[in-house]
């Protein structure tokens, strides 16, 4: 079976509003988490920031690992594929965002708790805990 590496992150900033966490909307219509495949030569640290980058235009500063999960899923040309994404929490100080539309459909901010709501309502059950462990990070060590 066929593997792939990827990366990605909660991404949070403080302002006037309180803490804001980034969520994307996938090209699928879920609410999730930014991401995407290790590059040759590339941490897998530095994958998360350049994903996060490419697909929301924010710079983040790594705060601290959450944890890694693994899935297999089906893909139309190369059939199973085990795949391990490694997320973090990054930290960032702007607000502006540029979706990367070619591969999502959008990208916000979103208060603590309306970042929860939407993720039960219209995210992947697999960033459930991702999306929690961070949150509860965030909450206790930075605030």
């Amino acid at each position: 079976m066929r593997k792939e590496r990827s990366a990605g992150g909660v991404v949070f900033r403080k302002g006037a509003e309180g803490i804001q966490i980034l969520l994307i909307q996938d090209r699928f219509g879920k609410i999730t988490l930014p991401k995407g495949h290790q590059e040759a030569g590339e941490t897998i640290e530095q994958t998360a920031i350049r994903e996060v980058e490419e697909e929301t235009g924010v710079v983040g500063e790594i705060v601290t690992k959450i944890d890694t999960i693994s899935y297999v899923f089906t893909h139309p040309e190369h059939g199973k594929i085990e795949k391990e994404v490694t997320y973090y929490v990054l930290q960032t100080n702007t607000s502006t965002i540029i979706p990367q539309l070619e591969e999502i459909n959008e990208v916000a901010w979103y208060s603590i708790d309306k970042a929860k709501e939407l993720h039960a309502e219209k995210g992947y059950g697999n960033n459930k805990s991702i999306l929690e462990a961070a949150i509860q990070y965030i909450n206790k060590e930075l605030t």
